[in-house]
This record gives C-alpha cells, sequence and structure tokens, in this order.
C-alpha cells in the first residue's frame, strides 16, 4: 500500500497492511536535532501558519517514515504570545477584551485565489504520502483572543459578544473548508482545544448551544475524511462529535481519557489518532517508548481504524533517540495481522 492508501484504509476503520504512522506538526528545533535541517530559532509561526515547504515536509516524513505530510493554515488569533524554549511561542492573554475590541480582528480574505497557493503546491507535490489539511474551527481562537477568564465570565454576562467573535472565526471557516476540500487534500484536521485533563471548558449544554450548530455547518463543507483534534477529556461531547459523522479523533489525551475504553465504544465509528505519552518521549528511554508503542499497536490496532501518533505534535523539548524509536516501533509491531 501506498502510506496514503494506508492512513484511509485505517480512517475507513478497516486493517491497512500496516498500522500508519502520522504527525500533524514536528517543530523545528527538533527536526535541526534529527537531520540538520535549517531555520530560524524563532518558531512563532507555528502557531498559525504552514512550517514547511512541500519538499522539506517530504524529507522529514521519509526520515522518520511517516504515512502524511500536513499543511497549516488557521485564521489569526488576537492574543499575546509569549515565547518559550526554543523560541517556540505560547498563547499568553487574549486581545478582544469588549465588543469594540472585535474590529481589530482582520482575517485573511477566505476567497482569495493567493491564500491557497502554496496549499496547492503541496496538493500538487503531495507525491504517495497522504496530505492533511490542518486548520482550526474557530472556538479555540475565539477563547485564545478573548482570554479564557474572559471567555467564560462573557458566556454568561455578555453571550452575544462572545457569539459576534465566534461568527468572525468559524464563518471564515467555513468558507475555507469549502475551498480547501476541493484542491485535493485527503484529511481535512481541525485543532480546537476544548478540554482540560479534568473536564471540558464548558458545559454540554453551551457546546451544544453555541459551538455544535457551527460544527455541524462544517460537515456540510467537508467532503473528504475528518478528523478533529482536542486536548483534554472530552468525553461529555464525544457522542456529539461522533454523530457529525467524523472520519477520526486525536490525540485522546494520556490522562485525561482512556485509549482503550474509547476503542471498545466508539471504534466501530471512528479511527482513533494517538497518544504516544510525550512525557515518555521526553524524559524516558528508547524501550519505554518502543514498549508504549507496542502495547497500543497491541490493544487499539487490532481490527483497524487507528493510527499511531505522538500524544499531541513532535515538540522540540522530546529526545531524538525516542521519537526515532518511535517510527521504529511502528515498523516492528505495526504490521498486520497484528499478533503480539
Amino acid at each position: 500500500m501506498t502510506s496514503r492508501e494506508r492512513v484511509l484504509t485505517a480512517l475507513s476503520r478497516k486493517e491497512p497492511d500496516r498500522v500508519p504512522y502520522c504527525e500533524m506538526l514536528v517543530d523545528r528545533s527538533l527536526a535541526q536535532k534529527l537531520m540538520g535541517k535549517k531555520g530560524p530559532e524563532d518558531q512563532g509561526f507555528n502557531l498559525e501558519a504552514n512550517v514547511y515547504n512541500v519538499q522539506e515536509s517530504k524529507e522529514i516524513a521519509d526520515f522518520l517514515k511517516l504515512d502524511n505530510i500536513a499543511y497549516i493554515l488557521r485564521a489569526p488569533v488576537y492574543a499575546h504570545k509569549v515565547p518559550g524554549k526554543d523560541g517556540r511561542l505560547f498563547y499568553g492573554e487574549g486581545m478582544i477584551l469588549n465588543e469594540s475590541d472585535i474590529q481589530k480582528i482582520k482575517l485573511p480574505d477566505p476567497n482569495d485565489d493567493n491564500l491557497y497557493t502554496e496549499a496547492k503546491t503541496f496538493v500538487d507535490q503531495k507525491g504517495d504520502y497522504c496530505c492533511w489539511f490542518v486548520t482550526r474551527v474557530g472556538i479555540f481562537p475565539t477563547i485564545l483572543s478573548l482570554g479564557m477568564e474572559n471567555f467564560s465570565v462573557s458566556l454568561f454576562e455578555n453571550r452575544s459578544f462572545v457569539e459576534k467573535v465566534l461568527d468572525i472565526y468559524c464563518n471564515w471557516s467555513i468558507a475555507v473548508a469549502e475551498r480547501v476540500c476541493k484542491l485535493g487534500f485527503d484529511v481535512y484536521v481541525s485543532t480546537d482545544d476544548m478540554a482540560f485533563k479534568s473536564g471540558t471548558f464548558f458545559s454540554p449544554k453551551v457546546f451544544r448551544e453555541l459551538v455544535l450548530p457551527y460544527y455541524k455547518r462544517i460537515a456540510e463543507k467537508v467532503t473528504i475524511p475528518w478528523v478533529i483534534h482536542t486536548d483534554g477529556n472530552i468525553s461529555e461531547f464525544l457522542d456529539d462529535l461522533v454523530d457529525l459523522g467524523i472520519s477520526g479523533l486525536h490525540p485522546i489525551e494520556k490522562g485525561a481519557m482512556d485509549i482503550y475504553e474509547v476503542k471498545k465504544r466508539y471504534g466501530d465509528h471512528i479511527c482513533l489518532l494517538g497518544n504516544v505519552d510525550l512525557n515518555i518521549l521526553g524524559e524516558g528511554t528508547p524501550e519505554q517508548v518502543k514498549a508504549e508503542v507496542r502495547s497500543l499497536i497491541k490493544n487499539v490496532g487490532p481490527g483497524g481504524g487507528y493510527i499511531v501518533t505522538s500524544g499531541n505534535s513532535l515538540a522540540g523539548y522530546l529526545k531524538p533517540e525516542n521519537v526515532i524509536a518511535l517510527s521504529e516501533a511502528v515498523q516492528e509491531y505495526g504490521r498486520y495481522p497484528i499478533n503480539l
């Protein structure tokens, strides 16, 4: 099988020749350590824009034996960015504090052909890789732009303010989804965090009233397999997301959700992507990584509908030798039929 065939077979909940291995992002600083890639130390663009050109993406995928390459296009977030290790940026306080600040939000024109020029290049040159389009639907940019505390208070004191910002982001995402699904991407991935490890950011009632209607509108435009990413424990929302007709869920965060239980309950409905522990990848040994991957493949892989990924993405702080061990373990243990 080609990588594309392998991933699409898994997303259709069938057994390919081997469990696929995919990642949404490999930090440039980690790529430099792994294979001597050159690039700027400031990785702030990693948050919203594309990180690598298509040739760089394919080189990294070839090195790690990934079955996918990913193109990132996200709406700008209006929040302060805080530098971390190796120049990686993190979102800080939001900038959209009240309704008068909404005018600050200026998103790229989703109907401008130029917005999709690089994306089209990715598709045209993807080769046999499964090509992912990675974006956000809109709830997470809304939360980040308002700031978590302001967002939470506004839900109860000024719901219309939240709705106006959410409208801007979600309507942009809906227009983009309609365009990119016609370009030739293989998978549409939305990355909107909606939960802490302990539970969701907001109640199921708020989710169904405020967020789910936009997801239903997105579902009408997404004509390729749709994978939803969110960190944390989203058990309370999972039935709603499955009912949308999504193909996959990522990353089923370890310590927040039990991927084995999710497989038992939802394995007949969605493909599971995850969830090699980042703590082991960052602090453990190659032997521990391989044991983790073996356990996941043994328990989640049978019957198909499983794709190995890290528990989020390949961050710069991970040990290169552990990332290589992850890749090697998929090759060693992932062949179907699985008999571990």
